[in-house]
């Protein structure tokens, strides 16, 4: 049975654990802040000076030619904006993945540590209903570590699938610019 400070203590350590993780999701909102800014001061001085430059053209073919070659450089600083976006958000995700799966393989501990300590107390004749009690337990474990593993594939897949996006993105955006 659970004495008042253990659940004190337990209580105590959910709520630290709460605002530990409030403010890892404040870091990675503040880091998308200070790219979204960064992002948006660099557009603004890019737009003026391809403005400047536009208004300095003599014919149709040098702004034809200017059009081309502003179109690579946007789509590889698209990529690199949308790989950095990607970047926070995933290392913010994985922070987060860890402390739940922290928290988990403790009430994990804490629930088998329960279930044994009712094997020891149980009356005689009981061994059945306590063996079928383990053998749940261990089937929940052996099912969390399978979902743990397919999250992890996906994830190195979505990955994979994201890097060959931006990828094929900024070759696509080269070969236009070449063919014009």
């Amino acid at each position: 049975m659970l004495t008042a400070e253990q659940i004190l203590a337990s209580h105590k350590a959910n709520v630290e654990t709460l605002f530990g993780l409030t403010t890892k999701a404040f870091e990675g909102v503040e880091k998308i802040v200070e790219l979204n800014l960064t992002a948006s001061k660099a557009a603004l001085a890019e737009s003026a000076n391809h403005v400047q430059a536009a208004m300095s053209v003599k014919d149709a073919q040098e702004l034809l030619a200017l059009q081309a070659g502003l179109m690579q450089p946007l789509a590889e600083k698209t990529a690199a904006y949308s790989r950095h976006l990607y970047d926070i958000a995933s290392a913010s995700g994985t922070e987060l993945g860890k402390a739940v799966e922290a928290k988990t393989n403790e009430a994990q501990k804490a629930f088998v540590g329960i279930v044994d300590n009712i094997a020891k107390n149980a009356p005689a004749g009981s061994e059945t209903a306590v063996a079928v009690m383990k053998s749940a337990v261990a089937a929940a474990n052996n099912a969390y570590e399978s979902v743990q593993k397919a999250v992890s594939q996906a994830t190195e897949m979505a990955e994979t699938n994201f890097n060959a996006v931006t990828s094929t993105a900024v070759n696509a955006a080269k070969t236009t610019a070449r063919k014009r």
